[in-house]
């Protein structure tokens, strides 16, 4: 209950003043789901996209989210707004 709750206000976001710590633990087995979708192949075999996967704190943030990743694993959609959080950070 308390992933569910924590998912929900990670995905608001600015909306809702949320704890500043990421998961650790959490982001890397969303990285490793992702691992396995042929789309994120790119991502990882890109060595600027991976070192954001793992060193970047706006990507961490949105990789803890477990709804985000899971709609990311479903939807083209949200698979390329996740590469635009990618090439956005990466232009940082």
């Amino acid at each position: 209950m308390t992933d569910f709750l924590s998912d929900i206000l990670s995905s608001l976001g600015p909306i809702v003043d949320t704890p500043k710590h990421l998961n650790t633990r959490k982001i890397n087995k969303h990285i490793l789901l992702l691992k396995k979708q042929h789309w994120s192949k790119n991502v990882h075999d890109n060595e600027e996209y991976y070192a954001l996967l793992f060193g970047n704190r706006r990507v961490r943030f949105y990789l803890q989210s477990s709804f985000h990743v899971h709609r990311m694993i479903r939807k083209k959609k949200v698979q390329k707004k996740f590469i635009k959080l990618l090439n956005k950070e990466l232009k940082k």
